[in-house]
């Protein structure tokens, strides 16, 4: 059994990797840990995890993090894996990081939307963890920057199309609609019930720190300088999120040519589905799941092709993908532990 531990384990994140990888066939939760709940059990915090962790939750402690786990998960906001993931590396312990601290090829674009960085030796290394594009340098590492749920949502839809050369890299719009989990579970106004509920609005328009995330990705996929317009929206659910992308093709194509380039990059890449022809994404087919599903529709008449793409923002947009990475990187099936039954309603 992989000994696994999560720093942060009582955020949104952190509680749905524990509720995933307390039914991991090859897992064994071994470290728990949370600032705010340490010396209280797991399922007094979560009581739905009533008779399945009832663990108490712990300060976090290198030793013990060294003696207890064989794999990390930093489930903490941005800045603090920077300082916790260096001495776990030196120990052999194998490190994926939610936060966004190592998802930047460029040292200097983090530190332009975020703070100065304190691991900066760290980020050549680092893989990060779009586990549909980057498997094989993920079965590698040691280092997982996990991607954020926006720009899952938005790079399944865009990398094939965008390395076959089908659409053009310089007039993307994407427009996200999240649930207000999103939002982390600290107490906030803008995520209260009373501001959310019956409201639907835009935020950090041309200013969310995704942006360059994405832009980052894409250019390094289409070669070129990639630059995309992302508008994000609260929406009020508690969790999932629905991307529309706009963008042109370059050159003659119908739908069979893009279904059948989407199809061939995610052949035999389970957690991408590829909805029929007649059928788009709806956030209520993967709530819960690690399901990315992808539509689309072709305009020629205003030569627009618009993807669509629905993920729930906690599973593929977090935690679930950074289990399918862990999955990558212990040589398992990149499935193990994450095939739960999608709900029906």
């Amino acid at each position: 059994m992989i000994r696994a531990g999560i720093v942060g384990a009582t955020g949104y994140a952190g509680a749905e990797l524990v509720r995933l990888l307390c039914g991991h066939p090859h897992v064994a939760l071994t470290m728990l840990t949370s600032r705010q709940y340490a010396g209280v059990r797991f399922d007094a915090v979560f009581p739905s995890m009533a008779g399945f962790v009832d663990q108490v939750c712990q300060e976090y402690s290198l030793k013990q993090a060294c003696e207890q786990t064989d794999i990390l998960f930093m489930a903490l906001p941005h800045q603090l894996p920077m300082v916790f993931v260096p001495p776990l590396l030196e120990n052999g312990k194998r490190v994926i990081d939610l936060s966004a601290d190592f998802r930047f090829r460029d040292v200097a674009v983090y530190e332009r939307y975020y703070q100065p960085h304190k691991a900066a030796y760290l980020i050549d290394e680092s893989v990060y963890g779009l586990s549909e594009v980057y498997s094989e340098q993920i079965r590698k590492a040691r280092l997982i920057g996990n991607p954020g749920c926006y720009p899952t949502s938005i790079l399944l839809p865009l990398v094939p199309l965008l390395k076959s050369g089908y659409i053009a890299s310089d007039s993307i719009i994407a427009d996200s609609k999240s649930g207000v989990s999103g939002a982390g579970r600290s107490v906030s106004l803008t995520s209260h019930f009373c501001e959310v509920q019956e409201s639907f609005k835009a935020y950090k328009v041309g200013q969310h720190r995704h942006n360059p995330e994405m832009d980052e990705v894409l250019s390094i996929e289409a070669q070129t300088p990639v630059s995309i317009t992302f508008v994000p929206h609260l929406v009020p659910m508690s969790r999932g999120m629905l991307t529309t992308i706009y963008t042109q093709p370059v050159k003659p194509v119908n739908q069979e040519d893009i279904r059948s380039c989407l199809t061939s990059f995610y052949a035999g890449r389970r957690f991408v589905r590829l909805c029929p022809d007649g059928s788009l994404p709806d956030t209520r087919n993967v709530r819960g799941t690690n399901f990315c599903d992808v539509g689309f529709r072709l305009d020629t008449s205003r030569n627009r092709l618009i993807l669509i793409s629905a993920i729930d923002n906690l599973v593929k947009g977090a935690a679930g993908q950074a289990v399918q990475n862990m999955n990558l990187m212990l040589g398992l099936d990149e499935t193990t532990g994450l095939l739960q039954q999608p709900y029906p309603l």
